[in-house]
């Protein structure tokens, strides 16, 4: 008789494992990243602000990187949720921090990038902390909550951060010509063109993003409500 695998390596366990080990993952990451400027803040002041994207870049890049797979997983049926809202979510993010954010020196050095990162971080602690936790069966009504609802403030603020970044940094996309190019038949891209462009989606897509988070937090927060009265 074959010997029986462990619980954790039998096929129905395998998918629970996997996004447990990733969000445990997203939340180690995200958590080091608040804690770094927490302490950066108190022993240096506002000092700490200006090279934040020196100290933690790296490993928010990292982060937002492996981000991606979430939509892999949406994609093959391993994570329940919508593709295009979190498309869209994903999108905001991987423009400002790669595009904008790292190809300027000058706009690293900017406030807002420190004001950026915490606003995604404190979504992201919420949200990776729920779904680490639900994923295994785990449930509290102040985290569920919480979750829920963070992103109710937080978003407007982050996309208004998001806005303001790309404008301080078209001047510097306009001095030093970056990703625009001339193609042939006399075709260019005017870069800063594309981000003013940008810059109305950003908005565009917000609302699409904020009704579908509206739509989950009221089906999510139901359904956890039905399952408490029940216990």
């Amino acid at each position: 008789r074959p010997m029986a695998l462990p619980a954790w390596l039998q096929p129905r366990y395998r998918k629970t494992a996997y996004l447990f080990i990733y969000y445990l993952i997203q939340f180690c990451g995200h958590s080091w990243i608040l804690t770094n400027m927490t302490v950066r803040f108190f022993s240096f002041g506002k000092d700490s602000m200006v090279d934040t994207f020196y100290a933690i870049g790296l490993v928010m890049r990292l982060c937002q990187s492996i981000s991606l797979l979430e939509l892999l997983h949406i994609y093959v049926g391993i994570e329940s949720n919508h593709l295009f809202p979190r498309f869209l979510q994903l999108t905001e993010r991987i423009v400002i921090l790669f595009v904008v954010i790292t190809s300027q020196e000058e706009i690293q050095e900017k406030y807002v990038v420190c004001v950026l990162f915490i606003f995604w971080n404190l979504l992201d602690m919420a949200r990776y902390t729920y779904s680490m936790l639900s994923v295994i069966g785990t449930y509290y009504s102040v985290l569920t909550w919480l979750s829920q609802t963070l992103w109710m403030p937080i978003y407007p603020l982050c996309v208004l951060a998001e806005a303001f970044a790309i404008y301080q940094s078209l001047p510097y996309f306009e001095s030093f010509g970056t990703y625009s190019t001339k193609l042939p038949f006399d075709f260019s891209i005017y870069f800063p063109y594309v981000l003013r462009l940008y810059l109305m989606m950003l908005f565009i897509g917000m609302y699409f993003t904020y009704s579908h988070l509206y739509s989950e937090r009221r089906d999510v927060l139901r359904v956890f409500s039905i399952k408490k009265k029940k216990i």
